[in-house]
């Protein structure tokens, strides 16, 4: 039995349009995850975070993130020991945004706070430092990967 040349085109017409339906709705069940959920609420407030960044470079050390054991060690600079300082610490994970978590920063009368992994789950995170020492906004982003 021969196939003539209509029948083989309207064969790979419908194997074509079957395929580009089938990535239509492998697209639609795709998660969509935005930066945030408010996003241009936030982006008119950048400059806040511009001058918190300036503000977190001109100390003598940085913010350093340290992951030991079944805790990640936030310490901050030196300089703000002693002090009183109010902010959060946002994990923030691109690639899912079920993952991200916001930690209240409370540092006490030293310059570290313990986090235990338990309440991070393992990935990579853009860890986001965000506080307030002596009505001086500071600000700072690094990345991280929970084990």
């Amino acid at each position: 039995m021969t196939i003539n040349w209509g029948t083989k085109l309207t064969i790979v017409f419908i194997i074509f349009a079957g395929s580009i339906s089938y990535m239509v709705y492998q697209c639609i069940k795709m998660p969509v995850d935005l930066v945030s959920a408010e996003y241009y609420k936030e982006e008119i407030a950048y400059q806040q975070v511009i001058d918190g960044n300036t503000n977190a470079n001109s100390l003598t050390t940085k913010v350093e993130l340290q992951q030991a054991g079944n805790s990640i060690i936030v310490h901050l600079p030196e300089q703000l020991k002693n002090q009183a300082v109010q902010g959060s610490i946002l994990f923030y994970c691109s690639a899912n945004a079920s993952k991200d978590r916001r930690f209240e920063l409370q540092p006490g009368n030293s310059t570290e706070q313990v986090i235990t992994t338990g309440k991070v789950k393992p990935g990579t995170y853009m860890v986001k430092t965000n506080w307030w020492a002596n009505k001086v906004h500071y600000y700072n982003e690094q990345p991280l990967t929970v084990q």
